[in-house]
Formats: C-alpha cells, structure tokens, sequence
C-alpha cells in the first residue's frame, strides 16, 4: 500500500508542476504574439507613408519603432527588412552616413536570414550608397555579392545592370556594353518599358563614351520610351545625357536646350541633385545676363539643397534620439514592471510550493498514520496471539496434568477413606487455584487512579508463609504521569517474575524496589532462590515476554544470577 501511496504523491506534485509550467509558455507565447502584432502595426503604417514620397519622416518613424520592439536574435529576416527600408529612405534623402550606418546594424545578422532576398536588399541598399559616393571599388564587391545570391531573375538582371553602371564610372566601357547588350536580349527586359528604356540609353551612354556614332541614336530612343511612359525622372536623365553629347561634340545651342527639358524634368520630379546638374550644364552654355541669373540661381538651388539634406538627416537622427531615449525609459518602466511580476511569480512560485508542501504532508502524515495503525493492529494481534499460545500451553502443562491426575486418583483410590477424601480436596484447590492466577494473568489491567492498589494487591497474592515480599519506594512515582502503556508493561513484567519466582526458583525472600533518577524510573528485582547461570540465560517464555515488553516502552533491563546465589532483575524505562 504504500509504494502506491508514495507514487500517487508524485503523479500529483508531477501533475502540479506541469499545469504550472504550460501557464509559464501560453503567458510567454501570448507575449510574443502581441510582439509579433504591434510590430506589423507599426510596418503597415510605415508602408502607408512611404508611399506619400513628402511624408518620409513619418515612415522613417514607424519603421524605426518596429526595429525597436523586434529582436534580431528571434526574427533576423524582420529586423533585416526593417533597417533597408530605413536606409533607403536615407539614401533617397541623400544621407548616405546616416544611411550606411544604418545598414551596417544589419549585417551581423545576414548568416541567419532564411529569405535570401532580404539579404539582397541589403547589399543592393549597401553598394548603391557606395556607388552615389563614388566608393567604386566597394560598390562593385558589395553588386557581386548580391550577384551571387539565389533570388529571381529580375533582382538578378537588375543586379548586373547595376554592375554595368559601376564600369561604366570605372571608365571600363566596353565591358559595361557587353553587360548591357547582353540585357537587352532578355526578353523580360523587353517586357518591362521602365527597365529597357535605362538599358538602352546606358547602352547609348556607353557608344559616346567610346565615340561610336551610334551612341546618340539608342539615347534619343530610351528619350522616345519615356516620354511614351510619360516617366517624368526618366525624361529628365534622357535630356541631360542628349545635353552632355551635344556639348562634348560643340553643338552649344542643343546641348542648352536638352539641358533645359531637363531642368523642367528634374523641377517636376522634385530631384534636386540633379536638378543642379542640368542646371550647371545651362549655365555653361549662358553668358551675359542669363549667365548670372542661372549662377545665382544655382548657389540658391545648392543652399536650398544644402538645408533640405541637412534637415532631412537631423529629422532621421532626431527619430532615432528620440526613439533610443524613448527606450531607455520604456527600458526602465519594464525592467520596474518585470521586477514587480518577478517578484509576484516568485510570491506564486512559493505559494505553488507551500500549497506542495502541505499536500505532501497531509499524504505523509495520512500514510504514517495508516502504517503506525497497521503496526498497532498487528502488534495486538500478535500479542493476542502469543497471549493465547501461553494460556494454552499453561492449561495443557499445568492444568490438563493436574486434571489427569485428580482423575486418575479418583479413580484409583477409596474416596470413602477420609485421608483420600481430604487429599482429592487439595487437589481440585490447587486447580481451583492456578485457574484463577491464568485469569488474573490476562485480565485487562486498570490504569486509573487505582493502578497502585491494584499493582499491590497482585504483588501480595504472591505472598505466602514460606515466601516473604518486601515492597520499598512505590509511592515515591508519580503514576498519575506515567503512560498507560507503561503502567500495564511493568505490571507484566514484576507478575512474570514473580511466576517465574514461585514456579522455579524457590525462594523464600523477594525484594522489589522502585526509585526515580532524573528522567527515568528505575525497578530493582530480588530473589534468594535458587538462582541459574546468567551466562547460559535463555530468553524463552516468561523472560522473553518480560524483555520484549520493556522495549516496547523504550526501556533497558539487565538480569544477574548464579546457581544458588538467586535472581536480579533491573530494568529502567522514561517516566
């Protein structure tokens, strides 16, 4: 029983821990859910201003309070996203410092991207930053990278487009027109107006470049498809290029007015860096009058340019101050808020353990007391059973021998005769009289008030003419205190010595004291009879009865005899 006790204990606390520990990760999960929900919140209302081109900040805003509550370490591909939409609009805004630096943030995190096209973004955003800066060289590795990635071929054809244009600045011409030519024979490239019209006038760009005549030809055909798409940038980029040939071949008076379609071009589209180009390209055909309006136009243009820029880049690094101060402090009210939930799963933790605690207990306590009752039981038991087993064999060795033999001389002998008569009487007497003492043995002892006068009354029985008891220092124990079951252990145990005594020993002085050291009472037995060899004692029968139940009550007895030198007994017990 109480192995499956004791497993039943465990399946509970093991039952306890799991429920507790399943509430411990639906909190977690449901926390990172609504992480998870309030950072595409903040990305679809980046997306929404970013599409409105004047209201960037805005959308810088937002994607920034999305990397804010994003970690990289759980969702790289997010994190990673986030920054290249963020360092592209910086690169827009021409704060290519800001924007790289931006970048750069991402980069740690690239080996654990599973989308391969984020890793794309990043160095497309990386290497067009270096290509705006002339940083050629870096432009050039970081377009290789992104070359080298698996992602679709439209990212893949746009990458080697963009390859070209960083040749096609390294002076490297012909290699830029092998690249070039090779994309116009992509028929995706055909499909899509935007793509063919820039790879047909960098191809035009690449033919002047190499004072091939046919150069002006694809450039005035990329102007025809743009101005059919009616692309406002790219009509622009088209006439400054037309404008820069007419000028380098001297022909003034069209390289003036193809760079003043595309002033007008670049004014419509609000790009002011190359605005400013066309501009100095009109300046340089203008004199008189006309020279210095456009020259003072120019430097307005610049400072105008100037101010946008350096706004532009102390909005994006106001929003990132703001943010990471904002964080700081959102950092502390968190950190406050999870020491106090810390501190209330702590206080949860010990309720959980004490509610343990407790339950194990009462299980303990519950089987200690069921196995103690058992013990009990099977104590008494065993004790009726010995109890019993003694009686039987005292009435089959005492009094079924006594019986045969009052029998036997009834039978046997005249009971008319007065001597045989008288001797029959004695007989059944004696019966008469072990009958009662095998009684009295087993009688329930009284433990109340009485117990001395009782514990008295079965020491004198003992008494005869031919035996003396001496009886010292009862009345000195306070037996009102003494347990129950010490009090019926000791009168077991002086009646089993004192049977023992008038059964075996012969003795005509007994002596029984009793004394109280400290804790504990002491009971000195003494007889003169005819003592046995203490050491070949037996503990059989009557003495084994008699150790046996001085242990029960935690007590210690010791015995002392010689052949004809009489009987000690001493025992001890706490009172």
């Amino acid at each position: 029983m109480i192995p499956k006790r004791i497993h039943l204990v465990t399946s509970i606390t093991a039952l306890l821990l799991v429920l507790f520990s399943c509430q411990k990760d639906n909190n977690d999960n449901l926390k990172e859910l609504n992480n998870k929900l309030e950072i595409q919140k903040n990305i679809d209302k980046a997306e929404v201003f970013r599409q409105n081109y004047s209201d960037t900040d805005s959308a810088f805003f937002y994607y920034n309070k999305a990397k804010l509550l994003c970690d990289p370490k759980k969702d790289p591909d997010s994190y990673v996203s986030i920054l290249n939409c963020m360092a592209d609009i910086q690169l827009n805004h021409a704060d290519y410092i800001g924007s790289e630096t931006t970048i750069t943030d991402a980069i740690p995190y690239l080996k654990s991207i599973k989308d391969q096209t984020n890793v794309w973004n990043i160095y497309t955003t990386l290497a067009t930053n270096y290509l705006r800066t002339y940083n050629l060289n870096d432009a050039l590795l970081y377009y290789n990278k992104a070359l080298g990635l698996k992602v679709d071929e439209p990212r893949k054809s746009l990458t080697k487009s963009n390859i070209g244009s960083v040749l096609l600045e390294q002076q490297k011409y012909n290699d830029a027109l092998q690249i070039f030519l090779r994309l116009s024979a992509q028929k995706e490239l055909q499909q899509k107006p935007e793509h063919n019209a820039k790879n047909i006038n960098n191809i035009g760009l690449c033919y002047n470049k190499m004072n091939d005549p046919r150069g002006i030809q694809y450039l005035n055909h990329a102007l025809e498809i743009r101005k059919g798409l009616k692309n406002v940038s790219g009509i622009g980029a088209s006439n400054l290029h037309i404008a820069k040939y007419y000028d380098e071949t001297k022909n003034f008076v069209l390289a003036k007015k193809h760079a003043q379609l595309s002033y007008e071009s670049y004014t419509k589209a609000n790009a002011m860096e190359d605005r400013l180009n066309a501009l100095a390209l009109i300046i340089k055909n203008s004199n008189g009058p006309e020279l210095k309006k456009n020259s003072l136009l120019y430097v307005a243009l610049v400072d105008s340019a100037f101010e946008v820029r350096q706004r532009a880049k102390n909005k994006f690094a106001k929003i990132k101050y703001d943010s990471k101060s904002e964080k700081e402090e959102n950092l502390k009210l968190r950190t406050q808020k999870a020491q106090k939930e810390l501190q209330i799963e702590k206080q949860k933790n010990r309720n959980i353990i004490s509610y343990l605690i407790i339950i194990l207990s009462i299980i303990i306590i519950f089987i200690i007391y069921y196995y103690l009752t058992s013990k009990v039981n099977k104590e008494k038991i065993e004790a009726t059973y010995r109890s019993e087993t003694r009686i039987a064999k005292k009435l089959h060795d005492e009094l079924a021998n006594d019986i045969y033999h009052t029998i036997a001389f009834t039978e046997n002998k005249n009971l008319s005769i007065a001597e045989n008569k008288e001797q029959l009487m004695r007989n059944l007497d004696a019966i008469y009289t072990r009958t009662r003492d095998i009684s009295k043995e087993n009688n329930p002892i009284p433990a109340d008030q009485n117990y001395v006068l009782h514990l008295k009354q079965m020491i004198s029985e003992f008494s005869t003419p031919d035996i003396n008891l001496m009886l010292n220092g009862l009345n000195i124990v306070s037996w009102d205190s003494i347990d129950q079951n010490k009090k019926e252990a000791i009168y077991r145990i002086l009646q089993e010595l004192l049977v023992n005594m008038k059964k075996h020993s012969n003795a005509t002085l007994v002596s029984i004291s009793f004394k109280k050291v400290e804790k504990h009472i002491i009971v000195n037995y003494n007889d003169n009879g005819k003592g046995i060899d203490s050491k070949k004692i037996t503990f059989k029968n009557g003495l084994h009865n008699i150790e046996s139940r001085i242990l029960k009550i935690r007590g210690e007895i010791s015995f002392d005899s010689l052949p004809n030198k009489g009987f000690k007994a001493t025992f001890k017990f706490p009172s």
